[in-house]
């Protein structure tokens, strides 16, 4: 049983308050792979790159990531982004898009890929990831989706199709209210759960993350940290982490999908500690364990009379 991850894998070029970066390797595939890798040892990833791209898929190789199904184009270039974030870390301006190899993507599913049981399909257009459930033999147990609000704008009908055929949906505070046309965030969450989706997380970044399902909310804190130093990519290991956790258990239900919450969260609280994937590469074991107790310490407590 595998947990496949569809997604980008790219170059960025990051200038935060804390200091810039040329260009460095990115991409959603790339921060949901290296931290799922962390809590599942099955993990294998689809993918375009150019073939600029060269020895950096070392990266993912180290952590036993299988990349079997990252397509190289000769004589092509990865995708690339360049952004700006502003002083408070929430906001940024893009400098430069090149979608290079990424505008032509078709999702090639190799054989070795479809014991695909967990099935995490990453920021892309929804046709790509309506083909990629298509052309896998069976259903998943488990299907996350991760979007944006670029898709609710310019192909709502494709991304409401896909949702009808998920069973996570995860987006940030704004794209749900957009989605739902629901300022309410409880109302926003029952609009999008009539689309389709069994389970809603709403992202709220420094604030923390909000589970809709099976009739209950979980409210899961945010971990307060002194430095942010790069915010790219978080929202992906969170992505990673949590479907890489429920990969782990095995059972999907409310219980499990908090803990898996709590676990996204933690990945996505390294992974914006430094640059790009540094602080993901350098991650160990005993850290990860150390803040999830960090996580569990904040929302615990006893009322006494």
């Amino acid at each position: 049983m595998s947990l496949v991850i569809v997604g980008t894998i790219a170059f960025d070029a990051i200038k935060t308050p804390f200091g810039e970066t040329d260009k460095i390797v990115g991409g959603a595939a790339t921060f949901a792979g290296l931290a799922a890798s962390f809590l599942y040892d099955n993990v294998k990833l689809i993918s375009v790159i150019g073939e600029d791209f060269g020895d950096n898929i070392a990266i993912l190789n180290r952590r036993h990531i299988d990349t079997t199904g990252v397509e190289v184009i000769r004589g092509g270039q990865t995708f690339f982004w360049s952004g700006k974030y502003h002083n408070d870390m929430n906001s940024r301006d893009t400098l430069a898009t090149d979608l290079n190899v990424l505008a032509d993507f078709d999702p090639k599913i190799p054989v070795s890929y479809q014991d695909c049981d967990y099935l995490l399909l990453g920021n892309l257009t929804p046709q790509v990831q309506i083909d990629t459930l298509d052309r896998l033999h069976n259903k998943p147990k488990l299907v996350v989706l991760d979007t944006m609000n670029y898709w609710m704008n310019t192909a709502l009908d494709d991304l409401k199709t896909v949702l009808k055929r998920v069973d996570v949906l995860t987006i940030n505070d704004a794209e749900a209210r957009q989605l739902s046309r629901e300022y309410s965030l409880v109302k926003a969450a029952d609009r999008i759960l009539e689309m389709g989706p069994r389970y809603l997380i709403i992202k709220k970044g420094e604030h923390g993350a909000l589970l809709f399902g099976e009739g209950q909310v979980f409210s899961a804190p945010a971990l307060p940290l002194a430095e942010v130093f790069d915010p790219t990519g978080a929202g992906d290991a969170f992505a990673g982490g949590f479907a890489g956790y429920l990969a782990r258990v095995k059972t999907v239900n409310f219980s499990n999908m908090k803990n898996a919450v709590i676990y996204g969260s933690a990945m996505a609280s390294f992974c914006v500690e430094r640059f790009g994937t540094q602080r993901l590469e350098t991650l160990t074991y005993e850290e990860i364990t150390l803040r999830i107790q960090q996580f569990i310490a904040l929302s615990r407590f006893e009322i006494s009379e």
